[in-house]
């Protein structure tokens, strides 16, 4: 399959590297050419669990700009990158190529649907991590790491189940879901659970779930978060708001950082508006309060204010 990540950061290095070592082709773009250029070089240098693999089959570029359409655009831009991000990249997308967000968050496949169409859109949401050590060179956390995608009518077809026939060739647990939307909500849920307190916290996995306190207030999040999809009419799989947070760490290192924290320590805005800050939304619009989240909302934009 040919096959473009579209924001190949952290997380878009791991999974379009792990499907380029499965022979697949894989172009990874990324705006700053420090990351591009490594790659070009050198190869694609991915830690695991099996220990540190060299992907020299992956290309890079800094845009869309002169490539062919593929066969599948992966969309891991930040959110509030979404619209500019592919609406510069409408060069990849034929009448056949199926356009996939992987994104943190809820919304991004309206933002998608309205350049490129809603038909050629389709939902996801993935459990598999990544952390950027060095331009060019990621820890990959694949392993046991679910991914789903639907369509956003809820139908199975054909081109859903291939997509996920290829990750599953790969190596990257993929299913095809019925209820996409329920699925964005139990990743959204995921999200809350550690984004926030890890950003405020500036603690990796290790030190973050050694502390009762921080646990208390993520599970907390998560209750919210849980009880405004109740009220929207949205089916989740959790119904413990701590499986969400046992979910966040499993399998990853001690060292593993969430893409909130990695943003916050490159100076960066963070994607709160679209994960807390989308259970604060919701919850407004269905009368559910959501003071935790609202909180957490508050400390980062307070964080995000001090780094600028």
């Amino acid at each position: 399959m040919k096959i473009a990540v579209l924001g190949a950061g952290a997380l878009g290095c791991a999974i379009g590297g792990t499907l380029a070592q499965a022979g697949n082709s894989v172009v990874l773009i990324n705006r700053h050419p420090a990351q591009v250029d490594a790659i070009n070089t050198r190869g694609l240098l991915m830690r695991t669990p099996d220990g540190e693999q060299v992907v020299r089959t992956v290309t890079a570029a800094t845009s869309a700009a002169g490539l062919a359409p593929v066969d599948l655009v992966i969309v891991l831009v930040k959110s509030f990158h979404t619209e500019a991000a592919m609406s510069a990249a409408t060069a990849l997308v034929g009448p056949q190529t199926t356009v996939l967000s992987l994104q943190n968050g809820l919304g991004h496949e309206d933002v998608l649907a309205a350049i490129v169409g809603r038909e050629h859109v389709l939902a996801g949401k993935t459990y598999v991590g990544g952390v950027m050590l060095a331009p060019g060179h990621i820890i990959s956390g694949t392993a046991g790491k679910e991914t789903l995608i639907g369509e956003l009518d809820g139908t199975v077809s054909e081109r859903a189940q291939r997509i996920a026939a290829t990750f599953n060739a790969a190596g990257l647990t993929t299913t095809v879901s019925d209820n996409i939307v329920g699925t964005m909500w139990d990743k959204l849920l995921i999200n809350v659970s550690t984004g926030a307190v890890s950003g405020i916290t500036r603690l990796p996995y290790g030190p973050l779930y050694a502390i009762p306190e921080i646990e208390a207030t993520a599970v907390a999040a998560v209750q919210e978060a849980m009880d405004v999809a109740a009220a929207s009419g949205v089916t989740l799989s959790f119904t413990d708001p701590r499986e969400a947070w046992r979910k966040a760490s499993a399998g990853l290192p001690a060292d593993f950082k969430t893409s909130m924290l990695q943003s916050l320590e490159k100076g960066s805005v963070t994607e709160i508006d679209f994960i807390n800050g989308a259970v604060v939304r919701w919850g407004q619009r269905c009368g559910v309060p959501t003071p935790v989240n609202q909180t957490l909302v508050a400390c980062i934009k307070g964080i995000e204010r001090t780094l600028a």
